[in-house]
């Protein structure tokens, strides 16, 4: 998913210089505060006076090109075309890279988890009971056609997201009451007592548009008009579903602004579109993409033996990550009557032999995910400590006892690619779920057969999928996978019409309102909403409501421990695999920082075209 959060990477340590909150002067209210930054936990790295992030150059070039494959989606984007310009709302098929092209009242740090400092706002006004927001805009704040971003803009931009926006939009802005502009350049946003830990983040990270640019428009239709915007980048030229490309704004009026420097240093960035990994992958080879983020295992060990490679004109990387796994499965689809009992769901889940998949697909270079907060603090191990029972315990009777013991890690086989043991252990628990094998088919308890319908839309998994769906085969159940057309794709999985799908969320440092997108119940009703699994339960719920509003990171993680053996135990996915680093090719024509940031590669958004080297592989 490219989610909200994904957004918002963080943890600082100068904190007791940096937040410093300074009584207001002037028309400020009693017992408010004033900062340049806002974070979860009132930890900033950054004082008020900070002339660029550590991770930047802030003497980098600005100059050439970026060409390069979408790799991350949110909102209605689609990883295999676009139809619309429009990426905030549901219909359609957004286009990559449009998010550039606004401005946000504030921006993310890479060396922070959840810290946000002044882009559009210079400052933010903080009532005592953290229920009122003023931000103070900057004056000097202009669109792309050089009128003035204004107050008004910001607060029609928050009120429509949460009434028009994608669901996943009105789902996190649920409790932002209001969005008002006082002044020209104050904008007061209120939230309601029941308001989460991070909903001012949500809040200073949303998209602002214009006003007067969206009157008498249809805000929730498709549309290949590029909305007027602020941000670095303006939309240049496009050809519908194959490509879009983005200029740089030369008198971008925030360009000089410490979230800035050293940034946004490409003159243009294209994004380029294929339906077919292989293909795409050619398309690198030739040149055509010049950086490119590899995700499949046997082309990153057997693919890079070309020319290019060997000639020392192309890089490859491997760049180690500080942040949580990305959360990768086959979801079910517990709306459905075929999975609604778990012993189901596990069943299947054993089916699936991971070491044997790693071994023989994938060069052995993953690990098994067994966690919805892999490689992190977060996840649970162990018996419940004595805080976990706490929030457990209330939920006794409505949760599953293996919550309260060690939480549910998938077993290792024999890899064979058909444990025997595994799968009788699977036909155990299907016999006690009450299904029936007649004639080599298995029946539900209802006396329907076991069918699955693995829903796709390319075929890059299916050397994983199909030795999964032939020991689902062994076990008499007819798994197949339909391969459909992206737009299809879109459609089915915002109406839940399909059976299993794979998944990856991005993962999170500082869990919040997001996990209410993909976890709970509301999201799980709501048509195109990103809980697909359909999970709907009450524990799950008041978890949710803990870690968004968690006072500590020690807080935070006792509640994620307590939630992923919710989870776990619910066998709401079959998980796939994670590795803790990132995959990178690029021709090398490009430069970057001595430092990187410290909850991401930094590639390639801090990184410049090099002039220099690009003429010496000839592609200057």
């Amino acid at each position: 998913m490219k989610d909200i959060s994904r957004r918002t990477i963080l943890k600082g340590s100068a904190a007791a210089t940096a937040l410093s909150l300074i009584p207001l002067g002037g028309f400020a209210q009693e017992g408010e505060t004033e900062t340049h930054g806002l974070s979860s936990f009132g930890d900033l790295k950054y004082g008020p006076d900070f002339k660029h992030f550590d991770y930047v150059n802030p003497a980098a070039p600005k100059g050439g090109a970026l060409v390069l494959q979408i790799k991350q989606t949110g909102g209605n984007q689609n990883f295999d075309t676009f139809n619309t310009l429009n990426i905030y709302v549901l219909r359609g098929d957004g286009a990559a890279g449009m998010g550039s092209t606004f401005d946000t009242l504030m921006a993310g740090s890479g060396d922070e988890p959840n810290t946000m400092y002044g882009l559009a706002a210079r400052n933010v006004r903080v009532s005592g009971d953290k229920l009122t927001y003023r931000f103070a805009l900057r004056p000097e704040a202009r669109f792309h056609d050089g009128s003035k971003l204004t107050a008004r803009d910001a607060a029609f931009s928050l009120m429509i997201l949460k009434e028009k926006g994608h669901p996943v939009y009105r789902a996190i802005l649920t409790q932002m009451v209001s969005a008002e502009a006082e002044a020209e350049d104050v904008l007061r946003v209120q939230f309601s007592p029941q308001r989460s830990r991070d909903l001012h983040l949500v809040v200073a990270s949303m998209p602002i548009f214009s006003e007067h640019y969206w009157q008498g428009k249809d805000f929730e239709a498709a549309t290949l008009e590029a909305p007027l915007g602020s941000g670095s980048y303006k939309v240049s030229r496009f050809e519908q579903g194959r490509f879009i490309e983005f200029e740089r704004v030369p008198d971008y009026w925030a360009r000089d602004l410490p979230v800035n420097v050293g940034q946004n240093n490409f003159d243009r960035v294209r994004y380029e579109y294929f339906r077919d990994r292989t293909v795409a992958f050619e398309a690198f080879k030739n040149g055509t993409l010049n950086y490119h983020e590899e995700a499949t295992s046997r082309t990153w060990s057997t693919g890079y033996d070309f020319p290019a490679v060997r000639e020392g004109r192309v890089k490859r990387e491997e760049l180690p990550s500080n942040s949580p796994a990305a959360i990768q499965g086959w979801y079910f689809n517990t709306r459905l009557e075929t999975f609604k009992d778990p012993r189901i769901r596990q069943a299947i889940g054993l089916a699936f032999d991971f070491e044997w998949t790693n071994a023989n697909i994938m060069f052995g270079a993953y690990r098994r995910t067994t966690s919805f907060f892999e490689n992190s603090d977060m996840k649970a191990t162990g018996l419940p400590s004595p805080e976990e029972l706490m929030l457990l315990e209330p939920f006794r009777e409505k949760l599953p006892p293996a919550v309260f013991g060690e939480p549910y890690v998938p077993p290792v086989s024999d890899g064979s690619g058909q444990d025997r043991q595994l799968l009788r252990r699977a036909d155990e628990l299907l016999r006690q779920a009450g299904c029936k094998r007649e004639g080599g088919v298995l029946k539900l308890p209802n006396g329907q057969p076991l069918t699955i319908e693995f829903l796709d839309f390319q075929n890059s998994l299916q050397p994983h999928t199909q030795p999964f769906q032939s020991n689902l085969k062994r076990l008499g159940i007819d798994a197949r996978s339909r391969i459909v057309d992206a737009a299809q794709y879109q459609q089915r999985m915002n109406e839940y019409d399909f059976g299993m799908a794979s998944r990856a969320l991005v993962g999170v440092t500082t869990p919040g309102d997001d996990l209410r997108v993909v976890y709970g119940s509301q999201a799980a009703k709501t048509p195109g909403g990103q809980n697909i699994a359909g999970i709907d339960h009450p524990a799950v719920d008041a978890l949710i409501e803990k870690i968004g509003n968690a006072a500590t990171r020690q807080e935070l993680n006792i509640a994620c421990r307590a939630l992923d053996r919710v989870l776990r135990a619910g066998h709401y996915w079959v998980p796939m695999w994670f590795k803790a680093s990132d995959w990178i090719a690029y021709w090398d024509q490009f430069s970057r920082p001595e430092t990187k940031p410290r909850f991401s590669s930094g590639a390639p958004g801090t990184w410049w075209y090099d002039a220099e080297k690009a003429k010496r592989i000839g592609r200057g």
